[in-house]
């Protein structure tokens, strides 16, 4: 495993991790609204390397050991009438750090593979920088369209809760949301939930302000479904169907709105990475590589 920290350009570092082999070209994973490097499972991680693929993970900015803003963040009432920051980022920013860690670590290109706010920021990617997408996997994500891809309100309650002061607050708040959002079908691993989320808080004290940046970002960048029409890398949608931070319709209005976008439905799954559906995971994401690989070998030459 290779760590560091650089600098992608517009004032921002980046802080990474990269697994496996340096050849061939790398699955960069793209973390959630608040999540850091590690919310990829090491697991999860171990399977695809197995699977003959380098691996890199990072920590997006706002978060971890990535820079973070200085800006204030937008007040409750600040979302409700979706008033930014001047200084706010959006999530084509988010995309640009992403290109930017490809060009510091000298990949010509990636397969993005992003989780929820990380399936959007590689759909972006996808959208903006068509060259540097070999493939695009987006994981319980989606298009920014209204009505569609939701929390459920019980979830909403949740996500604008008091922010935790301390590590033990951080972890008892990390508990109680993925106890909720968690995959109803799979068993509750409390003790990975618990670990990851003291992690991070060592990682990364008091995360509020970064997560309400970061969650600012996401609304600002509105509606994208036009955007994603410029997608050309294949592209495999995975959602399950027990989702309670992203409805299930964000994962059909994305297979939708990306043309010859494959859909797949995990069954149990909610808006967490157990260790139950890994295997899973990792077949579906390594068999996506390898058609899009074929593909792109037959392809005729212009």
């Amino acid at each position: 495993m290779i760590e560091g920290l650089v600098d992608v350009g517009r004032d921002v570092r980046l802080a990474y991790q990269r697994l496996g082999d340096a050849d061939g070209t790398p699955v960069v994973l793209v973390a959630g609204l608040g999540q850091q490097m590690h919310s990829w499972p090491d697991g999860l991680c171990r399977l695809l390397v197995e699977r003959g693929h380098p691996v890199l993970r990072f920590d997006n900015r706002d978060v971890g050991e990535s820079t973070h803003c200085s800006f204030p963040p937008p007040s409750p009432l600040g979302f409700l009438r979706k008033r930014w920051h001047p200084a706010q980022y959006r999530l084509g920013d988010m995309a640009a750090d992403t290109v930017g860690l490809l060009d510091a670590l000298d990949m010509a290109a990636a397969h993005l593979v992003g989780v929820s706010m990380g399936g959007m920021i590689a759909q972006t990617v996808a959208a903006r920088y068509p060259e540097r997408v070999a493939s695009l996997t987006s994981i319980m994500s989606t298009t920014g369209a209204p009505r569609v891809g939701r929390p459920a309100l019980s979830t909403w309650r949740r996500m604008f809760g008091k922010p935790a002061r301390t590590r033990a607050e951080h972890v008892e708040a990390a508990v109680r949301m993925f106890r909720h959002i968690g995959s109803a079908g799979y068993p509750f691993d409390e003790a990975a939930v618990r670990a990851a989320a003291a992690l991070a808080w060592d990682r990364d004290p008091r995360p509020a302000a970064g997560v309400a940046r970061q969650l600012a970002g996401i609304l600002a960048s509105g509606d994208r479904t036009r955007e994603l029409d410029a997608v050309t890398a294949p592209t495999l949608v995975l959602h399950g169907d027990r989702d309670l931070m992203v409805a299930p319709s964000g994962g059909a209005v994305t297979a939708l709105a990306i043309a010859g976008a494959r859909l797949h439905t995990l069954t149990g799954m909610g808006h967490d990475l157990p260790e139950g559906v890994w295997p899973a995971l990792a077949d579906l994401i390594d068999d996506h590589i390898r058609t899009a690989a074929t593909r792109s070998t037959d392809a005729p030459k212009s």
